[in-house]
């Protein structure tokens, strides 16, 4: 059953902001056939399609927010998290853990989350950042699909901003397991599930109209 009698939602409703969700360096330079999270064919693609995104969102004066998953080196605020099918990932002494700064042209205008758990906002000051921003809309590129992407869209959501994922821009630990999740923010707010050619259509659109309205 859908909900025909909801409100029909723009791409980009008021204030948008970027969140680069977990795309780091070992995405770049870990080709390793067993790798400590499962990744989807194509991974490292669908990351280096966030690039044009960033782009725009540079040239359009957006602010652009980096996630970090870090965990200490001891382990000791892993949690549960290593309960499932994941093994020790993003220690914070590791090359790999560092954000992809080159492939992602992070700049220092740009803003930085590190985190401890999947969601962006869970033990983290993203909230007090986005409350400054006045975000309205977030933008989610990065991965993992059915992951930090997933949960950090649910608590956007549940924080009443309106969500978009770039289903081009994000992967998943399998296609199956990629697949479900957008279906699952798709239910959650209809027209969250967007591709990124028509994300920076919005956006070039939206600065020409703030241009003009100036």
């Amino acid at each position: 059953m859908s909900n025909d009698q909801g409100p029909v939602r723009a791409l980009i409703e008021g204030r948008p902001v970027l969140l680069v969700i977990d795309i780091q360096a070992s995405t770049f330079i870990d080709d390793s056939a067993v790798r400590a999270i499962d990744n989807m064919p194509g991974y490292a693609d669908r990351m280096r399609a966030a690039r044009p995104v960033i782009d725009a969102c540079h040239a359009t004066g957006v602010p652009v927010v980096f996630v970090q998953e870090v965990h200490r080196p001891d382990g000791v605020d892993f949690g549960r998290e290593l309960d499932g099918d994941e093994d020790v990932h993003c220690l914070e002494d590791k090359p790999g853990t560092a954000l992809a700064v080159q492939e992602m042209d992070l700049r220092p205008t740009d803003y930085i989350v590190p985190k401890r758990r999947y969601s962006a906002f869970f033990g983290t000051d993203l909230e007090i950042l986005l409350k400054g921003l006045r975000a309205q809309t977030l933008l989610m590129v990065g991965g993992l699909t059915d992951v930090c992407v997933h949960y950090t869209f649910v608590d956007g959501h549940q924080h009443d901003y309106f969500c978009r994922v770039l289903s081009d821009c994000v992967a998943g630990s399998s296609v199956a397991a990629h697949d479900a999740s957008l279906r699952a923010m798709e239910y959650l707010q209809t027209g969250a599930v967007r591709m990124s050619d028509e994300v920076i259509a919005a956006l070039t659109a939206k600065e020409t109209q703030t241009g003009a309205e100036g």
